[in-house]
């Protein structure tokens, strides 16, 4: 079955996380996607370990981000290489790069140049603060994105509280949401390219992307001069809403209105408590947050977290369990739905598994047609299918040094 962006080619330039993580989007629904790897090592992210795949020197994070795709060494640096690129981006329908702006310049690589040898060309720039302003020159890590856009302040305990203070998001959400909006807006610019012959360049940034995510916390500020404070795993605006024990294990639970609350209070026995002036309303719950969650923590130990689980998914109560990866696996609807998938790699074992798109297109689903490439695994096959050129003409380049 044809992908839905079958017979887009993809020249990725990218390396660590955000790219990369947008090229295999745009790989998982179908497009021909290169990623161009320095000589030698390839992707900085191969030896961001450990931990690392059994049988290879490629780390377990590489091999999340980097399917889909064929992998080409260049060194673009050199006017060779850089000749050598000119040509494939003269075929490509975008083009991926996550350098510091100013630096593709340097090598006819940047917009204007490119733009010259290829009118439809969507030329898509990651960075950690976009390419110009005051920051334009600084390099980007999520956890500096996290910071700066305030994220880290919303996040974690109060405080005063055990544990407070700001704290990043477990995962690099910087990079993953600007490898989604990067993805968005390649999209956006090839359906422009489509209707009028005309590309243009997609500019991204982790410092943007993390500003634009916080939402209400800057509405609040804006509008009301608010200052959305951290609260742990509580919610500001709702009560009960966070994280409480069984008597053996840990489960979230979330109740936004009245309505809820009434059956929340019958699934835990204690129907009086929506009658309660103290509970009856969500504003008098957040009033008396403190004394109606020790209630509510007394009453859960008594029971194991199966069972409360079992009674809050009857009164269609919103919550579950506190997952580990190890749970996740094993999971039901995981498992229902397809979301960890196997493809081939270069390990002792032949394959890695890893997650799925969640992305369901009933017409063009998600395909996982290649593996997770070695360094310069595809890079005759690349180069005479992209560039043009001739088996002497790159038995010469390899000779010369250049991929």
């Amino acid at each position: 079955m044809a992908g839905a962006l079958e017979g887009v080619r993809v020249l990725d330039l990218t390396r660590v996380v955000a790219g990369p993580l947008c090229a295999q989007t745009l790989g998982d629904l179908g497009a021909e996607v290169v990623k161009v790897e320095r000589r030698g090592d390839g992707d900085d992210l191969r030896a961001l370990g450990p931990p690392f795949v059994p049988g290879s020197e490629d780390s377990t994070y590489f091999v999340a981000l980097n399917r889909n795709k064929r992998s080409l060494s260049l060194d673009f640096a050199r006017p060779e290489g850089a000749a050598i690129l000119r040509r494939m981006a003269a075929r490509a329908d975008v083009l991926l790069e996550n350098f510091r702006p100013g630096t593709l310049a340097k090598y006819g690589l940047d917009w204007p140049s490119l733009r010259a040898v290829n009118p439809r060309l969507v030329y898509c720039s990651i960075s950690g603060f976009g390419q110009s302003g005051p920051y334009a020159d600084r390099s980007g890590y999520d956890f500096v994105a996290q910071a700066m856009s305030g994220l880290m302040e919303v996040t974690g305990e109060p405080d005063g509280a055990p544990g407070g203070g700001p704290q990043r998001v477990g995962v690099p959400v910087a990079d993953m949401f600007t490898g989604q909006a990067a993805a968005i807006a390649v999209l956006a610019a090839l359906r422009h390219a489509e209707r009028t012959g005309e590309g243009q360049q997609v500019e991204v940034s982790l410092f943007e992307t993390m500003t634009a995510l916080l939402q209400h916390p800057m509405s609040a500020w804006l509008n009301a001069g608010v200052l959305v404070r951290r609260s742990g795993n509580e919610s500001h605006v709702a009560v009960p809403y966070g994280v409480f024990s069984g008597s053996d294990a840990k489960l979230v639970i979330g109740v936004l209105n009245d309505r809820e609350f009434v059956r929340f209070a019958a699934a835990l026995g204690h129907p009086e408590w929506a009658e309660d002036e103290r509970f009856r309303r969500n504003r008098d719950r957040v009033a008396n947050r403190e004394l109606l969650l020790g209630m509510i923590r007394e009453a859960m130990a008594t029971r194991p977290r199966a069972e409360w689980l079992e009674r809050l998914r009857a009164a269609k109560i919103t919550s579950g369990p506190i997952n580990t990866p190890a749970d996740i696996e094993h999971d039901p609807h995981i498992r229902a739905r397809g979301m960890i998938v196997e493809v081939p790699h270069r390990g002792t074992a032949g394959r890695v598994r890893v997650l799925a798109s969640p992305m369901r297109l009933s017409a063009t689903p998600a395909e996982y047609r290649r593996g997770v490439p070695t360094p310069g695994e595809h890079t005759d096959a690349v180069l005479a299918e992209w560039a043009g050129m001739s088996e002497a003409e790159i038995a010469a380049a390899r000779a010369a040094g250049i991929v």
